[in-house]
């Protein structure tokens, strides 16, 4: 059957190319409303762009569950082995743009959006188990170094080594970025992590301390530097046309999802602070423990509506899974809501891709994309006199005991905090093939040859302070590469 062009208003116009105009040759007519609509909305096509993971794709899927994990936690996503819950996950890259190669050297976004019958749960990690920083004070800074410099517009890399410098923290995660995994081949074959420490709590109320893990089942695959520089000039839409394909022929990709447990009492002796970002937990010591499987197997039909317009927020957390002290956690609770509040508007919740599928009542009315009722002619306050909605005490969280009643601020690097060097050496010598390692020198190397300016050997000799603290022959490697002096590094202080 025909379909009838309409203005967005539904109504029917018969002339979408032509402008009505004053004879032949004649200027336009003002009362020309389609002219004036199909250039405004043409316009506003274009929301505001993410100012981090700005590039990236999408698609729905499914989390099956596999094994019981009831002893920890009691959210109905988990509670029956078979059970399915639909999601949407989206892929990105941190730092580029929306126009970048997607094969540039960059972490890789992992976000997830769960449907549970208990609401969305919203898990927001990477393709790397770590971060750069481990106070969210210094996100900001972070990402503005990876950006473009303010005076010449172009990105640099002494400010990116300046900062890394700087900050030792940012090592660990500087060691996987430098490393073939900071250029997956595409997304369906790299692992995705909670990366932060979250809790579990279970039907006795009781909390443990939780990270999770996406194996992909794909395999790891990744481009050496040389390949991806070479795909950079043939696809700059790599992973987005080898993610949209593969489910387009049915070859929908997989993850194993599985999970690290920690008792209270464990994290209160442990090693390190477990809530730290830039550290991982020990696999012998915490050893995964199976839970599922995630499988994507549907493009979304408008690329715009789904992908573009999806919200992700830490904040987002059902019954049975909740929070850590973790420091970027406790920021980005606060920080990724307010981003979408300000991309997509106050109401970005209730867009499709964001909507819960399951029952919600609140009392938030009005503002911008409202795509609903609006909450119909239902009070808009509580408590009220008509309604019957009431809190459900059940949903209440165990209390966390404090160790510190005392308010000041932290030095993220006081004793206790500072070994920096430590896992990002064990990363170099025994997560790393040779191969692999010399893959990272080179990598390292190449990067770090990018570092200009009056503050060159100042930025370099600082770095390789670092790389030398977390492994000797890392140090020399680099060193040797940038020509160097490597005596500099091995005298008596």
């Amino acid at each position: 059957m025909e379909k009838k062009l309409t203005t967005a208003a539904g109504i029917p116009y018969a002339h979408h190319e032509d402008s009505q105009s004053v004879g032949q040759r004649g200027p336009l007519l003002l009362q020309d409303f389609i002219l004036h609509e199909k250039l405004a909305h043409f316009t506003r096509e274009r929301i505001p762009e993410r100012v981090v993971h700005a590039k990236g794709s999408g698609a729905y899927g499914s989390l099956t569950i596999t094994n019981d994990i009831s002893a920890y936690t009691r959210a109905k996503v988990f509670n029956a082995i078979g059970k399915t819950t639909k999601l949407f996950i989206r892929f990105s890259l941190v730092a580029g743009e929306k126009g970048s190669s997607e094969t540039e050297r960059d972490p890789r976004g992992f976000a997830m959006k769960f449907y549970t019958e208990d609401g969305n749960w919203d898990l927001v990690g990477n393709n790397t188990p770590i971060f750069f920083i481990k106070d969210g004070k210094k996100f900001p800074d972070f990402i503005h170094s990876e950006k473009r410099d303010p005076y010449t517009n172009l990105k640099s890399p002494t400010m990116a080594w300046d900062f890394f410098s700087l900050n030792p923290e940012s090592l660990h995660q500087v060691m996987f970025l430098m490393s073939d995994r900071g250029t997956p081949y595409g997304y369906r074959h790299m692992h995705g992590f909670g990366s932060h420490t979250f809790s579990l709590i279970n039907a006795k109320n009781e909390r443990t301390w939780v990270k999770f893990h996406f194996k992909t089942q794909q395999g790891i695959k990744n481009f050496t530097d040389a390949e991806a520089a070479l795909e950079k000039s043939v696809d700059l839409d790599f992973a987005q046309r080898d993610l949209l394909t593969a489910i387009d022929r049915g070859e929908f990709p997989k993850w194993d999802m599985k999970i690290q447990v920690m008792t209270e009492a464990q994290a209160e002796t442990y090693a390190f602070n477990p809530f730290d970002l830039t550290k991982t937990w020990s696999h012998k010591e915490f050893p995964l423990i199976d839970v599922g499987v995630v499988e994507l197997n549907e493009n979304p039909k408008n690329y715009h509506a789904a992908v573009e317009q999806s919200a992700f927020a830490p904040a987002h957390v059902v019954d049975g899974i909740g929070y850590s002290p973790d420091r970027v956690l406790q920021a980005r609770i606060l920080s990724y809501p307010d981003a979408q509040r300000y991309r997509l508007g106050v109401n970005y919740e209730d867009i499709p891709v964001n909507r819960c599928p399951y029952m919600v009542n609140n009392y938030q009315r009005d503002g911008l994309m409202v795509t609903g009722d609006n909450g119909g002619s239902e009070p808009n306050y509580f408590p009220n006199s008509f309604d019957n909605i009431q809190p459900d005490p059940a949903y209440t969280e165990p209390a966390l005991q404090l160790n510190s009643n005392v308010v000041d601020t932290f030095d993220r690097n006081a004793p206790g905090e500072n070994d920096h060097y430590t896992q990002p050496g064990i990363f170099f010598r025994e997560t790393l093939s040779d191969e692999l390692r010399l893959s990272l020198v080179a990598n390292v190397v190449k990067a770090m040859k990018g570092i200009e300016g009056p503050k060159k050997m100042e930025i370099i000799n600082r770095q390789l302070c670092h790389f030398f603290r977390a492994d000797i022959g890392l140090g020399m490697q680099v060193a040797r590469g940038l020509e160097v002096d490597v005596s500099l590094f091995t005298q008596p202080h």
